[in-house]
């Protein structure tokens, strides 16, 4: 099977984007797939398995590929056809691409998916609003696919309300590799003198909360011996480092390594993803099949990955019952233990990136079948 897969290999900022093209696409090679990989910004060494590589010139504003260059549609549309490619797949946002690729692929008669990473809020809220009014506009072109890649059962509720059919959205979330991500020794928390470790791994954006964790966790005046690690980057890295860092508070800035990464979650006793709005967050599952007692906002698909296997939580009333359920999670080692192993259950039954890539194949032999 030959793959024309348009996706995301690095960002400044890094974040579930690129997990999901390095994750997806090396999977799919390692099943025996021809991978033609598609992506924008600078040139860069290449890693993992995919070899065929070709970059696409764009115009990009803070960090996003706003627009492809128009010469890179021609390059694009012989490369389909001289490489006699079977599917072709879409991790949006992409670019412009995202509403043209359909019709380009269509008149050479590919089929072609879309996987739509949008995070969303049910809430009545500003993030609510806007992220309704992303799904509304974003329907118009999802409606010109053959298949739509969503993570939640809510999603594809909003997704049809909007207009795409149904029968063309398929829940697949997003998944870890869970034989890699597990629980094991790690020597991190005796480097950083910590007997407990609280730990935040995600962008550094406003709508993480990041500072209200961070409030929440002084507030508490837990023991020096209990400590935060603060890892990734974003736009409010520099301020946030500034008025935390500390003896109590480590940020680790982003970490690409993944060994690096992992060392960090089997050291950890308790993962917090804060967010105001998500979709469904890679670094939270990892955590989770480290073993990791889990709290998370209920928002986009986090609360549906997490409920009954860690405490979810109410953005609406984030400070107050962040606070209530970070006290009682850290002062009870049962209960830590407890949520750890249902938390590590739960992704190896439902979100092991195995089973994901096992059905995003399903699905494209579905629809080169349909298409013959």
């Amino acid at each position: 099977m030959r793959v024309a897969w348009f996706g995301h290999k690095a960002r400044k900022r890094g974040n579930g984007l690129v997990s999901y093209s390095n994750q997806l696409t090396e999977g799919l090679e390692a099943r025996g797939a021809q991978v033609h990989f598609f992506y924008h910004g600078p040139q860069h060494d290449e890693t993992g398995q995919v070899r065929r590589v070709r970059r696409l010139g764009s115009f990009n504003l803070l960090d996003h590929d706003l627009f492809t260059s128009p010469r890179s549609g021609a390059m694009i549309e012989r490369t389909l056809a001289d490489e006699d490619v079977d599917i072709a797949h879409v991790s949006l946002s992409f670019s412009n691409l995202d509403f043209t690729l359909p019709r380009m692929c269509h008149r050479l008669g590919i089929p072609i998916v879309a996987t739509f990473h949008a995070p969303f809020d049910r809430r009545a809220s500003i993030w609510g609003f806007a992220s309704r009014w992303l799904y509304r506009i974003w329907a118009v072109a999802l409606a010109r696919y053959d298949a739509v890649v969503i993570f939640s059962h809510e999603q594809k509720r909003i997704l049809s309300e909007y207009g795409v059919s149904s029968d063309r959205i398929h829940v697949i979330p997003n998944g870890v590799d869970t034989r890699l991500f597990r629980p094991g020794p790690s020597t991190y928390k005796r480097e950083l003198e910590a007997e407990l470790l609280v730990v935040y791994c995600g962008r550094l954006d406003p709508e993480k909360n990041v500072s209200v964790l961070l409030d929440t966790f002084h507030s508490l005046q837990l023991s020096p011996s209990c400590k935060a690690v603060i890892v990734g980057n974003g736009v409010e890295y520099e301020r946030l480092r500034s008025r935390y860092a500390g003896e109590a508070v480590v940020f680790g800035g982003l970490v690409k390594n993944t060994d690096s990464l992992r060392r960090i979650l089997q050291a950890g006793d308790v993962f917090v993803l804060p967010s105001e709005v998500e979709g469904l967050s890679i670094a939270m599952l990892e955590a989770m099949a480290c073993g990791m007692a889990t709290i998370a906002t209920d928002v986009g698909g986090d609360g549906e990955a997490l409920r009954g296997a860690g405490i979810v939580i109410d953005p609406t009333d984030l400070q107050s019952q962040l606070a209530l359920a970070l006290k009682i999670v850290l002062e009870n080692h049962g209960l830590r233990h407890s949520l750890g192993r249902s938390a590590r259950r739960r992704v190896v039954s439902r979100y092991s990136l195995e089973q994901n890539i096992d059905q995003v194949v399903r699905l494209y032999e579905r629809l080169l079948t349909t298409d013959d």
